[in-house]
């Protein structure tokens, strides 16, 4: 493994071409979905988080997903226009607010998660659990800097 502590450039920049056409594939995958409700990655992010974390707040999903405010409105107000999240307050601070996605909205991300399932899922498969173990410690650490 000392091997891979002298990447020379070419090999890094390879690796992350690599996580660009990983990214690229898989939300191509869920594109035909999407279209079906004229909505973009973004959306797919926020309902990916909002499938992930029920009754996230505002600010904890502006955390996760690092956009500014007014993006994160503007999405949810497309998301709101076709009806599948709604906004609960918080019994303790009514100025913070819960959002979820409604069954519509549940449906939606259950579509869009299993058509990308399937190109992840088939990788793992093909893959032995040592590499799945170690892919998975790899990403934890580009993610976590």
């Amino acid at each position: 493994m000392k091997e891979l502590l002298y990447l020379k450039d070419d090999q890094l920049k390879d690796l992350i071409e690599k996580l660009f056409i990983g990214y690229r594939e898989t939300f191509s995958d869920s594109k035909k979905i999407l279209d079906k409700y004229a909505i973009g990655v973004a959306h797919q992010k926020v309902i990916h988080f909002l499938s992930m974390y029920e009754g996230i707040t505002i600010s904890e999903l502006l955390k996760k997903l690092k956009i500014t405010k007014q993006s994160l409105n503007r999405v949810l107000k497309d998301l709101i226009k076709i009806e599948i999240i709604i906004f609960e307050k918080d019994d303790q601070d009514t100025r913070v607010k819960h959002v979820y996605l409604n069954d519509k909205g549940k449906k939606i991300s259950n579509e869009i998660f299993d058509t990308q399932k399937k190109r992840i899922y088939n990788a793992l498969l093909n893959s032995s659990s040592e590499e799945v173990i170690n892919f998975d410690n790899v990403l934890n650490k580009i993610i976590n800097g």
